[in-house]
């Protein structure tokens, strides 16, 4: 688990970049199985051993080393294994296993005693595995208002079971709810309400006029633009 790094934060939603996926590998499912492909080539002069370690999935420990060491490098001049065991929580000799095993796999450049590199392979997943944690913990805190802790904590357990299609469905669903003429803060606000006193059939009736009025303003504000455009140009 990858908690997120020390920032200020203001708990409120913000505006999400409007191609925040664009950022992130296209299909993660299909560059972490070819990660761990079994049918892929293997030159001659390379053992059986390293062909049945390159040959394994990734697992979601693997994921967090190298979202660790992604965020330690965007942080630190060099990254050693101090400062792994230090964000993981972890005991030195367990993290200098973990760096055997990656580097093995081509994801880490590493040899005892010396400083941790990422190779691309390893920075495209640690990037990955930051971009997944950041849209969840967005989501859990700005829209669902769960405490910040709480909701790390969750988005690291949940940043490496979402698939893309699901990941980028919640990136667009909070795109809606903040551009949406039917969304945006005052939505959020009545969702905080619904959350603490529950349904009220006189405050959605309510709504629901607020919103038939608003949305009226807004068609006749767009239709009142598009007749001084023509008209300008006539």
């Amino acid at each position: 688990m990858t908690a997120t790094p020390p920032r200020q934060d203001s708990g409120k939603p913000g505006r999400l970049k409007k191609n925040l996926d664009s950022d992130g590998i296209k299909d993660y499912s299909i560059f972490k199985s070819k990660l761990g492909d079994p049918n892929k080539e293997v030159p001659m002069n390379e053992s059986r051993k390293e062909d049945e370690i390159s040959a394994k999935p990734l697992t979601s420990v693997m994921e967090d080393y190298l979202e660790a060491i992604f965020d330690l490098d965007r942080e630190k001049k060099v990254v050693r294994v101090k400062d792994i065991a230090k964000r993981l929580d972890v005991k030195m000799p367990t993290v200098s296993s973990m760096l055997k095993t990656l580097n093995d796999r081509g994801l880490v450049n590493y040899e005892k005693y010396e400083y941790v590199e990422l190779t691309k392979d390893g920075a495209d997943v640690g990037k990955e595995m930051r971009r997944r944690h950041e849209v969840l913990l967005k989501f859990l805190t700005g829209f669902l208002e769960i405490a910040f802790e709480t909701a790390d904590e969750e988005a690291c357990k949940m940043e490496h079971t979402l698939s893309a299609a699901t990941l980028n469905s919640l990136t667009e669903f909070m795109e809606f709810i903040q551009e949406c003429p039917r969304a945006g803060e005052s939505w959020l606000n009545y969702f905080r309400e619904y959350r603490l006193h529950g349904r009220r059939p006189e405050k959605c009736q309510a709504r629901r006029e607020a919103f038939s009025r608003e949305f009226e303003n807004q068609i006749h504000a767009v239709d009142n633009s598009a007749s001084a455009e023509k008209t300008h140009k006539n």
